[in-house]
């Protein structure tokens, strides 16, 4: 049962790193310039990834070279959708968020639909549209000057999700290959930090915004930073011990997807009491109780969804 163990690790990270995220994204890089932190993660992620290279000792005669440079699409897709997360973070709270981005499993099963051959069941598109009624309960219960700030992060944050799950089937697709874990996910390291350095050459503007941020900050921008990318490092890893380690990639699925805006959304009440400025959230009763029936909307939804596909 190690396997749950890892679960729980990664969703406590992935959490963790979310409302990390809306902190710096809030407190250090107002306005639309969020994405300028990518500029860290350009060194960070390609050393990491070099690191798990050498313990790997990779063999470029071990499978066709193309299998590699799929493994590095696949990191750089989630540093593509890095840029609407962080513009989904901009306009709202980070349990807002964890409710939005459940969309992905109504995502993966279209795409597996589309791709793969999987067939949908009337079980499931009765849970899409539990899953759909989350967000749309969250947008609808918001004042209407605030309402069209929520439609466009919920936009963002499917774009988020998308982007993710295409690079998720890549990396699924060629998991058959005859690699070790330890060096698929230096590949992936090292596309997310190939990914980082396109997107910063490509947008000057981000690269001296985060020179600025970090100049008038005194480089203290770097310990959030520091500790998202820790947070995302763990999760990445966590998350795919997991998969290696239960007896089927349906029931992590599950339990990871329908747990993790349990941990949102407590996790947010908790910060907010105990350290506001990263908390964040409006704790009225309204929007504690729009959140909780949210929270439990998508958890059923997810639930129905994993116990046919079980």
């Amino acid at each position: 049962m190690d396997w749950l163990i890892f679960i729980a690790i990664a969703v406590i990270a992935d959490s963790t790193r979310i409302f990390i995220d809306n902190y710096i994204s809030c407190d250090y890089f107002k306005g639309k310039t969020a994405v300028a932190q990518k500029y860290f993660y350009c060194f960070a992620f390609p050393i990491i990834g070099i690191i798990c290279a050498l313990i790997a000792g990779v063999d470029f005669t071990a499978v066709p070279f193309h299998v590699y440079i799929l493994f590095i699409l696949s990191g750089a897709c989630s540093v593509i959708a890095g840029i609407p997360y962080y513009r989904a973070l901009e306009l709202s709270e980070s349990t807002d968020y964890g409710i939005f981005i459940q969309l992905s499993p109504i995502i993966y099963l279209i795409l597996g639909w589309l791709f793969l051959g999987q067939t949908i069941t009337y079980v499931q598109l009765i849970a899409f549209l539990i899953i759909l009624s989350a967000p749309l309960l969250v947008i609808l219960t918001t004042k209407k000057r605030s309402r069209n700030i929520r439609m466009k992060a919920a936009f963002y944050a499917f774009l988020n999700v998308f982007i993710v799950a295409v690079g998720a089937m890549i990396f699924v697709q060629q998991n058959t290959s005859d690699l070790n874990f330890i060096t698929e996910m230096a590949f992936v390291f090292i596309g997310k930090g190939l990914g980082n350095i396109v997107i910063i050459a490509l947008a000057p503007k981000w690269r001296k915004r985060y020179h600025y941020v970090s100049k008038t900050t005194h480089h203290k921008v770097l310990r959030p930073l520091i500790a998202t990318f820790i947070s995302c490092i763990v999760k990445d890893f966590a998350t795919n011990l997991a998969l290696i380690l239960a007896p089927s990639v349906a029931l992590v699925s599950a339990i990871s997807d329908s747990s993790k805006p349990i941990f949102i959304f407590f996790m947010g009440i908790l910060f907010t009491l105990l350290w506001p400025r990263f908390g964040r959230e409006k704790l009225n009763k309204k929007t504690i109780l729009v959140h909780l029936i949210a929270t439990i909307l998508v958890v059923i939804g997810i639930c129905l969804i994993q116990f046919v596909q079980v």
